[in-house]
């Protein structure tokens, strides 16, 4: 039995906090599921709407995101033990107008592998004895060591070529089947948004069928306030599926260009498109930035560069996740045959690539696997003659190739092992292996790319290949038409399982409704830079 002067008891433990852009003091506060008097009138509290997110979760911290409808603060309640003995609570951000409403928290000194258990509520300002009720969510922090196997999985490509949530089709299903699978975390690799999407009440799929659209204002027409970009991360959330994922399964967050414009660099031109009233790129990629920024259940990286989107996720010695970004830093969209190196073949930028290589140089886990928000090898273009990819057709690198080679290379002659590449992108999904023997440039060693999507949007493919750095489809599935809706099954989305004790990496392509289309037992190649042995010794179980 609870007495007062347990309800008066203030919490005994706190970390600290990253909400917002600044660290703040996590300050021991009163739990509010125990505190006396609080008014609870329903009309009176602030409201959750679009629930709860965790992301960037690591062995020793996780964090929490959330969004109030009201200026508020944030309490966020934790514990090891799903009835929530022995919790902390801990006072979070403020909730304000400039920044949506949005809040994130980023729990430290978390103990290894362990399940968290998470409320989060938000308390009025005008009112400290007012709030709201508390939305619950768990997580399971990284492991340290290689104390079990690893589950995670991957897709892109949210509300796309206006397929948005129908509640006739049941949501956003594909969310519902990735939440069955219980992974430790999902990365979402890019296309979060579809700000340039346009979507409907009705929009007609194949075979004569009518997709039947849930539609708000801000997502009736293509995004240019700040407004409308943040609508549209709103607008997601309006899915139950969506919400319940986001409560169970840390996200991996990355972007590419749906969340400003289509094939959006520095230089896009819209001054031909009529849905445009606003025309100025840049200021479209700041009000997009700031909205990602808001939405993204990530960690900012710091003062430096608020913005950065790549990024490294340790996962226990089993894995080490590089996130990358292929937009912020590339040079314009172009024929992409540029013979030389400069500012217009940029794709990853000096400062990526160069901390990229390091990072891989550097990793002492057995699998290296760079998440990617674009393939290598597929062509994608934007108009007849540019290119919005760093494939342009077969022969020797070019262009933004010049910067893959330069990587590829490095990982050579340096011999890091066990490079993974996971990438959505292009609305099928696809198994791609890499080797120099069908390649034109042959200075690298050979590796695998997988590739999955959409979650909810058109279905495509396949692109044609690029043979510079000689990719094999072993492996490709995708609709006998363009633009298929979900309703006719050609979403997916990849699953990854380490197993602890021979290290195997199996990764599978599934469907929408978790059927798996493909699969690929990969063995770790031996590498002496993690294991620090001679190059001829191996322990037995290699």
């Amino acid at each position: 039995m609870t007495t007062d002067s347990d309800k008066r008891k203030f919490l005994k433990t706190a970390g600290t906090l990253l909400g917002g852009a600044g660290i703040a003091a996590m300050t021991p506060i009163k739990a509010w599921s125990m505190a006396p008097g609080l008014i609870t009138s329903e009309s009176s509290r602030p409201q959750l709407p679009q629930g709860i997110q965790f992301g960037d979760v690591t062995a020793s911290k996780g964090l929490v995101w959330s969004r109030a409808d009201r200026a508020s603060r944030m309490l966020v309640e934790y514990s090891y033990d799903e009835n929530f003995w022995r919790s902390t609570t801990v006072r979070g951000p403020y909730a304000l107008e400039k920044n949506d409403f949005t809040a994130r928290l980023d729990l430290a000194n978390l103990v290894p592998d362990r399940d968290v258990f998470v409320r989060v509520s938000f308390q009025d300002l005008d009112n400290d004895r007012i709030l709201s009720e508390p939305v619950e969510g768990h997580f399971v922090t990284a492991p340290v060591y290689p104390s079990r196997d690893l589950h995670f999985l991957w897709s892109g490509d949210t509300a796309g070529q206006g397929y948005g949530i129908n509640p006739e089709f049941g949501g956003m299903r594909m969310y519902e089947t990735m939440r069955q699978e219980k992974p430790d975390f999902f990365i979402h690799s890019g296309d979060n948004i579809y700000a340039d999407g346009p979507i409907s009440e009705y929009q007609q799929a194949e075979d004569g069928l009518i997709w039947h659209n849930l539609v708000t204002e801000d997502v009736s027409k293509v995004a240019e306030t700040l407004a409308e970009y943040r609508g549209r991360y709103k607008y997601n959330m309006l899915d139950h599926n969506v919400r319940a994922f986001n409560a169970s399964v840390p996200q991996i967050w990355q972007w590419d260009d749906h969340e400003v414009v289509n094939n959006w660099s520095d230089s896009k031109d819209l001054s031909g498109d009529d849905r445009y009233t606003e025309k100025n790129i840049q200021l479209l990629i700041a009000r997009g930035s700031t909205a990602f920024m808001e939405y993204a259940p990530m960690r900012p990286f710091s003062a430096k560069e608020q913005d950065r989107v790549y990024r490294h996720i340790p996962y226990s010695s089993l894995l080490d996740m590089f996130v990358i970004d292929m937009r912020s830093y590339r040079g314009p969209n172009s024929a992409n045959n540029q013979t030389e190196a400069s500012d217009e073949t940029q794709f990853f930028g000096e400062q990526q690539l160069n901390w990229l290589k390091h990072k891989l140089l550097t990793s002492k886990s057995v699998w290296k696997v760079v998440a990617s928000d674009m393939p290598i090898g597929l062509m994608v273009r934007d108009g007849a003659e540019k290119f919005e990819n760093m494939a342009n057709g077969d022969g020797e690198p070019m262009g933004r190739e010049l910067e893959m080679a330069n990587l590829l290379r490095f990982i050579k002659k340096h011999k890091i092992k066990n490079v993974v590449w996971l990438t959505a992108d292009v609305h099928y999904c696809a198994a791609h292996h890499y080797t120099p023997e069908n390649a034109v440039f042959k200075d690298f060693s050979p590796f695998w790319e997988f590739v999955a999507g959409p979650i909810n949007a058109g279905s495509f493919g396949p692109n044609a290949l690029d043979n510079t750095f000689g990719p094999e489809v072993v492996f490709e599935k995708s609709p006998p038409s363009a633009n298929m809706s979900p309703m006719a099954g050609f979403q997916f989305y990849g699953d990854v399982k380490i197993d602890k004790f021979s290290n195997d990496m199996t990764v599978s392509l599934k469907d929408i409704d978790g059927n798996t289309v493909y699969s690929k037992e990969l063995q770790p190649e031996f590498d002496r830079h993690r294991f620090g042995w001679g190059p001829e010794t191996k322990p037995n179980r290699w």
